[in-house]
């Protein structure tokens, strides 16, 4: 059921704005372990939920910031289809706004699209108490300087997320996930040459020598993909891509540090005490290590990416890899745009901002 709080949201923005106090905004809470530290009077999105449109036929919903992931999947999947990008959940109470704000992807992103890539509007309060609307639900109104897109990963530091409008996909008609054994090298080698060629991959992931493929596509692609690279066809891919996702795998069950690593597909893994899983054809590695963040953050850097702080980090440690100066600045003066006052999830992302 829909309930619109937007005027009584609006109206604790502006009594922020008014007294200066900093607000902390909450959905689900699931992701709280992500990203800075929560400060400020916490505001609850929870209730502020429902769809405000579907229309199947044009592949476009729209709803509510505080509606669950779990209620949009299951409304699309009566109509057979999805969110292409797979938005990691980690709790039942996972909201759509939190997907938007954390701007995390599960093991579809590289073949299907990251979250910004299927966000067509939204509408947000700013820091100045305003009430607005960007993009729209065609792809033509999103060109030009895209607001809505900028949105996504912000973790609520630029404005609070009223609605959301998303691109869907239809569902594939057929899946299946194939096992193959191989070491770090094999999988690498794997991923790289089939990734150069038309095929209907839509998940690769490799830990403890044994590489996971999902197929997803026509009944005779999957079928024709699958005798070409054969290995064992596991009984539940699904269940399998789920906990992946949803870091139920075992790897993640691990004690240490997670770290997350975005470098490019062809690099080997950089020297790292700890254990790792690659997925993403080897754009994204997950770490689980206690060696110091900046020998982390060094390594993905000359591997030619960033190291994020995923999981068990201290007020030490910054979650999110260090900006350059100008990237600093820039971030700085978006942040005063939207958000003159500083009273959005403050230091959410960077300290001080």
């Amino acid at each position: 059921m829909s309930v619109d709080r937007s005027r009584e949201l609006i109206d604790a923005v502006t009594a922020s704005i008014e007294s200066g106090k900093p607000l902390s905004i909450r959905g689900g809470n699931t992701k709280a372990f992500f990203g800075g530290p929560q400060t400020g009077e916490p505001l609850e999105m929870s209730g502020h939920s429902g769809m405000v449109s579907y229309e199947p036929t044009e592949l476009v919903i729209t709803a509510q910031s505080g509606t669950l992931v779990s209620e949009i999947e299951s409304t699309l999947k009566e109509q057979r289809q999805m969110l292409p990008f797979e938005p990691p959940c980690f709790g039942e109470r996972a909201t759509v706004g939190g997907a938007i704000g954390c701007g995390l992807s599960g093991p579809r992103r590289p073949y299907a699209g990251s979250v910004r890539d299927f966000v067509l509007g939204t509408r947000i309060v700013n820091g100045r108490g305003e009430d607005l609307r960007f993009g729209g639900q065609v792809m033509k109104n999103v060109a030009g300087y895209d607001v809505s897109r900028l949105m996504v990963g912000s973790m609520g530091t630029l404005g609070l997320l009223l609605e959301v409008s998303l691109k869907v996909l239809p569902a594939p008609r057929s899946e299946c996930t194939l096992m193959l054994e191989a070491d770090r090298d094999g999988a690498l080698e794997f991923q790289q040459r089939w990734s150069q060629r038309p095929s209907p991959i839509s998940g690769t992931c490799h830990s403890g020598g044994l590489l996971h493929v999902r197929l997803s596509g026509s009944e005779t692609g999957v079928a024709s993909a699958k005798s070409k690279i054969g290995g064992d066809t596991l009984d539940d891919g699904d269940a399998f891509w789920t906990r992946l996702r949803e870091h139920d795998h075992e790897f993640f069950k691990g004690a240490g540090r997670l770290w997350r690593l975005s470098i490019p597909q062809a690099s080997p893994d950089p020297d790292l005490h700890g254990d790792s899983l690659m997925e993403w054809n080897g754009a994204l590695r997950w770490v689980i290590s206690d060696s110091p963040a900046d020998r982390i953050r060094t390594a993905a850097a000359e591997a030619g990416g960033h190291a994020t702080l995923f999981r068990n980090g201290g007020a030490e440690t910054e979650a999110f890899h260090p900006l350059s100066g100008s990237l600093l600045k820039l971030h700085k003066k978006v942040k005063r745009a939207f958000d003159p006052k500083g009273i959005f999830n403050p230091g959410r992302m960077y300290r001080g901002l």
